[in-house]
């Protein structure tokens, strides 16, 4: 392994010296005891002998800040990866040895796992990311060193055909080099296991273990093991397997729809069109704006390609009005998710607005439950997915339909793979959740943002048939099933401050939580960290059912009216959803209803953020 460092440099510190300087440092404030902790190991300790001179050079130019920053903590390895910001050394940034090791971990909890009982193979893909397909030659020389085959996609691919080649190849694992839609300073390993899905209990917390005591990374040349074919590029296999698979997702019906698309500078187009495609659409538009495959997403605001911020329908918005398009489609770069705009009526030169995850939820919940209904296939064993914090109005529609809903999950679209294999991928029909992800079919276990807008782009032509736009659509939904409004609150704390800033604030929910949110008293706080409900009138507490993890739930009397609090899995921030419903009887002016649950809405953030300031 090599740093990538000046060999002609050398520090002009020595080990003992920038050891008594980071001490000093951290009694002057300039650093903190988790880095010191830290950069002491990277001086000290062998394993980390490559990023040494590095690391040294830091402290002989007093990059305090800068050093703090990538190792005030160790990155960890959740139970779907690593993410984090690059940075050429340090234990809290995306480099080559937290990646490494990652791929390491893995590599060798994967054979310990199957003791020598077969032979073993991983799918690798990559996407647009700075360094993408550098991380991705690292963990391909890995995992042969290793003795495990890779089959590569050995170009920008999605996320979803890395979650179906594992399943089509019959791999033992799989790594998805992406940081989703994190900013351009970011990059990731997402780790799959032989399901297709995300990792889970109790394959994360022993890949885990050994990813944070990992000692050595080896690696094969990739070049080396290209040449002899321990490293086979699949990815005409799997485009035309993924393909084949993914179309037969798609329902009959009319296809006379104008579809201008967006990848966000990302992987999206190699998947999304040739799908469209074949389903049926021959009006399908890439917007060039957002063509260029680039990790610095150029052209969009603020350079995070994220379909869940409006903000990015604006520019393709401005050339599908007067273009005639009846749809506009954006998915992450790495394609998994899926954002929507439309206009507001059947008159494309009009207002458009765009739509939120949990909606586009709702649409193509009871537009995928009724075609298959009238396809013959639905059953009273039929069954939708969603998380805990995706809207209450996918569980009604699809029990207007006649199907289950699974909904007690806790966030990440692992739980949504493992809850189809739990409950029978057979009857399996449709996964959602809030943040823009969702799935039809069994081919993979991840979300899929080309299906997404294949299902979309057949509901847009159906409604257009109809004469009705999708937002008029919406308003439907709304008064059959009572309206709802969901958002999202994002507050950053970034650094050790701000980690403990978030471990006060969720310790305040679960201990001393708000008696009353926007006017309406809280009724119970549902903790899924110690399973238990607590009355907030009498203070009692009762067993909580469901999964385990850090959600705490603050439901309000009014029934369908609660807030969820969790710290993000992936960004140093705290979420909060908050949940707003009438009743149908309620919703038939929408208007009015729509100005009751707004004003709603905004008298519970305010006294959210309230809270948080208080208690952070």
């Amino acid at each position: 392994m090599t740093s990538g460092s000046d060999p002609a440099s050398s520090p002009s510190l020595t080990v003992d010296e920038a050891l008594a300087a980071i001490d000093q440092a951290c009694q002057e404030k300039k650093l903190t005891a988790g880095a010191v902790e830290n950069i002491r190991a990277w001086l000290t300790e062998d394993r980390y002998r490559d990023y040494r001179d590095q690391t040294l050079q830091h402290i002989a130019d007093g990059k305090w800040q800068k050093l703090d920053d990538v190792f005030w903590t160790v990155i960890p390895f959740g139970t779907g990866g690593r993410r984090g910001r690059m940075y050429e050394i340090g234990s809290n940034a995306i480099n080559d040895r937290t990646i490494g090791e990652s791929a390491q971990g893995l590599a060798d909890y994967v054979v310990e796992y199957h003791g020598g009982a077969k032979e073993l193979s991983c799918a690798i893909a990559y996407d647009t990311r700075h360094k993408s397909r550098h991380f991705t030659e690292l963990c391909a020389g890995i995992m042969v060193a290793a003795g495990i085959k890779v089959y590569l996609l050995d170009d920008y691919r999605a996320t979803p055909q890395l979650s179906f080649a594992v399943r089509h190849l019959h791999c033992d694992c799989g790594i998805m080099v992406t940081a989703s839609h994190n900013p351009p300073s970011d990059n990731a390993v997402k780790v799959y296991w032989s399901t297709g899905g995300q990792v889970l209990p109790p394959h994360d917390k022993a890949i885990i273990d050994r990813v944070m005591s990992c000692q050595e990374i080896r690696a094969t040349p990739f070049a080396e093991a290209m040449a002899d074919g321990r490293i086979e590029v699949v990815t005409e296999q799997i485009d035309a397997a993924f393909l084949d698979a993914a179309s037969q997702c798609g329902f009959e019906g009319p296809r006379d729809v104008k579809v201008l698309y967006s990848p966000l500078h990302g992987v999206g187009e190699e998947a999304v069109i040739p799908l469209m495609k074949r389903d049926g659409f021959t009006q399908v538009d890439v917007y060039e704006g957002h063509r260029e495959k680039s990790g610095d997403f150029p052209n969009v605001p603020g350079h995070v390609s994220n379909p869940e911020n409006p903000a990015v329908f604006e520019a393709p918005i401005k050339t599908a009005r007067p273009g005639g398009y009846d749809l506009v489609l954006a998915t992450d770069p790495d394609c998994d998710r899926l954002g929507v705009a439309a206009p507001l009526t059947t008159d494309s030169s009009g207002e458009w607005g765009t739509f939120t995850g949990n909606q586009i939820a709702a649409l193509l919940a009871d537009y995928v439950l009724e075609q298959t209904a009238k396809a013959g296939k639905l059953t009273d064993r039929s069954y939708v997915i969603k998380t805990l914090v995706t809207t209450e109005l996918v569980r009604r529609i699809a029990e207007s339909h006649g199907a289950r809903c699974v909904g007690d999950l806790l966030v990440g679209y692992k739980y949504i793979a493992e809850a189809m294999d739990r409950e029978g991928p057979e009857d399996f029909v449709y996964g959602c959740e809030e943040s823009h992800g969702y799935l039809v079919g069994t081919y993979a276990r991840d979300k899929d943002g080309a299906v997404a807008c294949m299902l979309m782009g057949e509901l847009a032509a159906k409604l257009k048939a109809e004469g009705k736009s999708m937002h008029e659509c919406m308003a439907d939904l709304y008064r059959k099933h009572g309206m709802h409004r969901e958002n999202l609150i994002n507050v950053f704390m970034e650094g050790s401050e701000g980690m403990a800033a978030m471990q006060s604030l969720m310790k305040a929910f679960r201990a001393e939580p708000p008696k009353s949110l926007g006017g309406i008293a809280v009724a119970q706080v549902r903790d899924y960290g110690s399973a238990t409900t607590l009355n907030v009138a009498d203070g009692s507490t009762s067993p909580l059912e469901g999964p385990s993890g850090n959600l705490v739930i603050m439901d309000l009397e009014m029934d369908g009216n609660y807030v969820a609090v969790r710290p993000s899995g992936t960004e140093p921030k705290v979420k909060f959803y908050v949940f707003t419903r009438l009743e149908a009887a309620e919703s038939q002016d929408l208007d009015a209803a729509d100005v009751k649950l707004s004003d709603r809405m905004r008298a519970i953030e305010e006294d959210v953020r309230d809270f948080a300031r208080l208690h952070s």
